[in-house]
């Protein structure tokens, strides 16, 4: 009889879909959402978390061996798939709708929370949580633009021209992200204009 191996838990890439291991993540990121709204990130601590979960510290640092790694879970988790990708036929009104469900969200302030705590927090690797979904969101819309025989914007001047500047108003400022202000982003985005970069 051939021996079967058990996959390595990890820090939760190798872990089964259910159980045990799955009920351990699901309390542990609602510990941290919890910890986070309640505006105390600085009390945010493995202790901490492990006890507003039910489980032991240890459980959570085999896991997550810090604050920042743990973060950047949740905010992975909780940012994959909450913006649908708008298909409305043009470029324009694809990234007008990406932009306003994005500050939409991001006005939401449990989402705000998050996203400020697992920047302040998780340095680059919390920076990446935040950004990846957007970007591949953004990378959606500008893929069907050229499937349409067209050359949008690159990824990254998109992401500069977008995604940029609605995270910095909401992490850093107190100003509102209101519809007007997503449609002027793109607008400038879209202007004609030597400072337009064009796909390759």
């Amino acid at each position: 009889m051939t021996a079967t191996t058990t996959p390595p838990s990890g820090n939760g890439n190798g872990s089964r879909p259910g159980g045990r291991s799955a009920k351990v993540r699901a309390a542990v990121h609602r510990a941290v959402q919890e910890v986070v709204a309640e505006g105390s990130p600085d009390v945010l601590t493995i202790p901490v978390v492990a006890a507003r979960a039910g489980v032991h510290a240890t459980t959570v640092y085999r896991r997550w061996r810090s604050v920042g790694e743990l973060l950047a879970d949740v905010a992975t988790s909780r940012f994959t798939g909450d913006i649908v990708v708008p298909d409305t036929g043009s470029l324009r009104g694809d990234l007008e709708r990406y932009a306003f469900d994005l500050a939409k969200d991001l006005g939401d302030p449990d989402t705000l929370a998050l996203v400020r705590a697992t920047i302040g927090t998780g340095g680059e690797q919390g920076a990446a949580a935040c950004r990846g979904e957007r970007e591949q969101g953004l990378e959606a819309i500008l893929g069907r633009e050229r499937a349409r025989g067209e050359q949008p914007p690159t990824l990254e001047h998109t992401a500069d021209a977008v995604l940029a500047p609605l995270y910095y108003r909401a992490v850093f400022t107190d100003l509102p992200l209101t519809a007007e202000w997503t449609r002027t982003l793109v607008s400038r985005l879209l202007s004609p204009g030597p400072v337009q970069q064009q796909a390759s």
